[in-house]
């Protein structure tokens, strides 16, 4: 993603592209920093919108005209640059308005101080009691999802939904010992054949029907994308889930969560019911995006 702002102040004190070097340092920004470069661009746009409201202000008022020479007039434009600079950047003012708009228009969200590109921009869908978070969620894991339900033949509605469930929507990623995310968003525990990282967590295991919590090791990623790839080759390949497998390629919901459910995925009892209830919401939400 890039930005084109034009130059606007002079002498560049006040942190604004002034010249092509400044845009060229700016456009390398963006690059590295795509949240950062919309908000300097949201910048660029309040302050050339101010020096248009200064400079509409000094055509309506009335000037003798008996000193008025270039020099004057030269001196005029950089007092009005300066005003604009002075007024630009204030929080809650214009510039917050634009980079919000910018940031949904270009896929850009703020993820604990990084920049994320989304796959997909989302509505704006709370008047459709969409929570925000849901909302979030499946814009941020939708290319993952696509791109391993290309691979699997798995709804891509599906595998959000379970890791929706599985994660609290995106709320309770099982960690590492030092805090740092494992990215296994489906719950996947590390079997005896798994070569990857893994992390030992305490969980909610149904023994005899009765919820107890028991150490697991499971599975550690180097991404989300990583994850659903995982998650998708395991459900795909192994005969234990087979017909789960034929219920997801007919896109029959409940269907294929009762079929995990009877697969060993999960001990929750209510495993199915829960899955299907996500599943339905997750489809809601993707076809009120399209």
């Amino acid at each position: 993603m890039s930005f084109n702002p034009a130059p606007l102040l002079p002498g560049g004190s006040n942190g604004l592209a002034t010249d092509a070097g400044s845009l060229n340092q700016l456009r390398s920004a963006a690059a590295r920093d795509p949240k950062g470069s919309i908000q300097q661009t949201a910048r660029q746009f309040e302050a050339l919108f101010m020096q248009e409201v200064m400079k509409s202000m000094r055509s309506a008022t009335m000037t003798s005209g008996m000193l008025d020479n270039s020099g004057t007039q030269l001196g005029t434009d950089m007092l009005d640059q300066q005003f604009a600079a002075k007024m630009t950047g204030i929080p809650g003012g214009l510039s917050e308005a634009i980079a919000r708009q910018l940031e949904r228009a270009s896929g850009v969200t703020g993820t604990n101080g990084k920049a994320t590109t989304q796959s997909a921009q989302l509505p704006t869908l709370t008047k459709k009691n969409v929570p925000e978070h849901v909302q979030d969620f499946i814009q941020t894991h939708d290319a993952a999802a696509r791109a391993a339900a290309s691979e699997s033949g798995i709804p891509a509605s599906f595998m959000l939904a379970q890791a929706a469930h599985e994660s609290g929507w995106g709320k309770r990623v099982i960690t590492n010992a030092d805090g740092s995310n494992t990215h296994n968003l489906f719950g996947i525990k590390a079997t005896p054949g798994w070569t990857g990282k893994t992390a030992e967590v305490s969980t909610t295991e149904y023994i005899n029907g009765k919820a107890q919590r028991v150490k697991q090791t499971f599975r550690a990623y180097a991404s989300d994308a990583e994850a659903f790839k995982d998650y998708a080759r395991m459900i795909s390949s192994n005969e234990r889930y087979a017909s789960a497998m034929t219920q997801a390629r007919k896109g029959n919901a409940a269907s294929f969560a009762a079929d995990l459910q009877k697969a060993g995925y999960a001990t929750d009892p209510d495993y199915a019911s829960k899955l299907a209830q996500v599943i339905n919401t997750t489809v809601r939400v993707q076809r009120a995006m399209a």
